[in-house]
């Protein structure tokens, strides 16, 4: 796309003068100028595009405001959609403000399903734009002059992505694009927030906005409800009673305030926090009801259960609560109501903020709890034991292990870095205290996420070191040559840290689960996972950047320190660890 020159007839020819004559009367803004300028006022700072031909109304429309001194959303290249998403997932992880993406027709779109489908599961809002052929085949400033404009044509190119956003629209008129946009983005921010998808044609974007100056401003995003007092008062008296409660969370920790009253909750009334496939920081690794990242022994033995964002809080094959356990589900969506199917117990489900529950349920039942200091002693006990367990596995053994390698990158970051974790890192062996300093991948599990997302946040956050773990088939995934070209073009020096076992370890894993000793277990279980023969990847990032190989556990450590003192020169850095495990 975007590599065969447009039809030129000879100079003098009707096609040409026509168009020029077209050129020439486009006096007010077109709709790609009043796009951008709707865009800049909505907050949006960047847009993450990957051109085609559908893009020459908005190469105009920046440039145009260029030249008269008009500011917009930064245009950033990113030469992969999968990573531009990725990109946009990152800044709002960093900033709690949605972006845009902008990419080429139907086969762009196709590039994004992937980095979509996990901006949607992960309830993270952005505008998707792409563009679509033009509508008309002849006598408009932006029609059809490619070949290539009919192929890209489809009957609903929304069609492929429309299950992974909330609202899609294609562009029909040049003077409603502000209002689209408008609709767009109140979309994305409403609860439960996530993306959105616009389609743009060519010619309509080429086309005059007559009605600029007549914008509607925009609406707040809807709100989620507080809590109902009596729902509170009724946790509050399960609460009192419970001898064994438990919370279960993945995504609690999105802001510090959330974190905070979890915190606080946690150690005021002796309440275990299990993180089940953790995505956000959501209690600090050394808090001393912190119960790691295991719900199942858990789970079997409470007789209450909350549930906080949390999509999956066990799994009904390996472990249930009782059936008298009560159990309450909260957040924006506590019922994820676009999973089609999801069956958790439940006695109450909660569409409200976590942050709003637990500060309320605070309050409800004030500073002491009579049936909290008679378990807090034997709890503090058996989870310092199972910490004490978990650190024994981490010690440096002959061969490098996850275990150790996550251990030893907790130990070198500092409290405020940033950990993009893409599967890997093991997060109970790596000290993380404080919020937003560890993101992991999205329910959805769209490989190639890691390295565009730490990007984005070392855009929105350049004073921090941002630390980028992948398995090595995550890496390949990532799209190494677009993703270490961009870091590269915009100084974005991240490090990478890749454990590479050269294997797909989720195949892997769950064939051996399946069949433990089924014919597969004869090989291993490396039938499909097989990465071998691994390629150099520390020869991947970059002339400027610094390439190190690590086969050892003495070299670990310095080789993590080398590479992070780099990225503070401004260098981006990847450590390629060679781990069999």
């Amino acid at each position: 796309m975007g590599m065969v020159s447009d039809y030129q007839p000879q100079d003098g020819g009707d096609a040409m003068n026509n168009y020029l004559k077209n050129v020439s009367k486009v006096e007010a803004p077109s709709a790609a100028d009043t796009l951008l300028s709707q865009l800049e006022k909505a907050g949006v700072d960047y847009i993450f595009a990957n051109g085609g031909t559908d893009f020459p109304p908005i190469v105009e429309a920046y440039c145009k405001a260029e030249a008269e001194g008009r500011k917009l959303p930064q245009p950033i290249v990113v030469p992969h959609e999968n990573t531009a998403v990725a990109m946009a997932h990152g800044v709002y992880l960093a900033t709690g403000k949605m972006q845009a993406v902008m990419v080429h027709v139907n086969v762009g779109t196709a590039n994004t399903i992937n980095a979509v489908l996990d901006a949607s599961r992960e309830q993270i809002p952005m505008l998707l734009m792409a563009g679509r052929s033009p509508y008309s085949e002849k006598g408009h400033l932006g029609t059809r002059t490619r070949y290539i404009h009919w192929a890209q044509e489809m009957f609903d190119q929304a069609g492929m992505i429309r299950e992974a956003v909330k609202w899609d629209y294609e562009l029909h008129l040049p003077d409603q694009v502000g209002d689209v946009v408008n609709r767009a983005i109140e979309v994305a921010n409403s609860s439960p927030k996530g993306p959105v998808y616009l389609t743009l044609p060519r010619d309509i974007l080429a086309a005059p906005d007559s009605s600029a100056e007549g914008r509607s401003k925009m609406r707040p995003a809807v709100a989620q409800s507080m809590p109902a007092a009596q729902d509170i008062e009724r946790i509050a008296s399960w609460l009192r009673e419970a001898e064994r409660p438990l919370i279960v969370t993945g995504s609690t920790g999105r802001d510090s305030e959330t974190f905070q009253a979890l915190a606080e909750f946690a150690n005021r009334y002796a309440v275990p926090v299990t993180s089940y496939h953790q995505r956000f920081n959501s209690i600090s690794t050394d808090h001393p009801f912190n119960a790691g990242g295991d719900p199942m022994p858990w789970v079997r033995e409470a007789d209450f259960i909350l549930v906080l964002d949390c999509d999956v809080p066990w799994i009904p094959q390996i472990a249930e609560p009782a059936d008298d356990a009560k159990v309450v589900h909260v957040g924006e969506d506590p019922i994820f109501a676009r999973y089609p199917m999801r069956s958790f117990q439940s006695d109450m489900s909660m569409a409200s903020r976590s942050v709003d529950v637990l500060e309320s349920l605070l309050a409800e039942l004030g500073e002491e709890l009579p049936v909290a200091e008679s378990r807090r002693g034997l709890l503090v006990e058996r989870i310092a034991s199972a910490q004490a367990r978990i650190r024994t596995e981490s010690e440096p053994k002959e061969h490098l292990t996850p275990e150790y390698i996550s251990r030893v990158i907790g130990e070198v970051a500092d409290p405020d870095a940033v950990i993009v974790n893409e599967y890997p890192l093991r997060v109970e062996h790596c000290s993380r205290t404080e919020p937003g300093t560890y993101f992991g991948l999205s329910p959805a599990g769209g490989l190639g996420w890691g390295l565009g997302a730490a990007l984005g946040i070392k855009l929105a956050s350049p004073e921090k070191d941002v630390i980028c773990t992948m398995g090595d088939g995550a890496y390949i995934f990532t799209n190494p040559t677009a993703s270490h070209w961009v870091a590269q073009a915009q100084g974005l020096p991240v490090l990478t840290i890749i454990y590479n076992n050269a294997l797909h370890g989720a195949v892997r894993n769950s064939t051996l689960a399946m069949y433990p000793g089924g014919h597969s277990s004869k090989s291993a279980g490396r039938m499909l996972a097989d990465l071998s023969p691994t390629p150099a990847f520390e020869t991947l990032a970059g002339a400027e950047g610094l390439g190190l190989r690590v086969e050892t556990v003495e070299e670990l450590k310095p080789a993590i320190e080398r590479a992070l003192a780099a990225t503070r020169e401004g260098r981006q850095a990847l450590i390629n660890v060679i781990c069999d495990y």
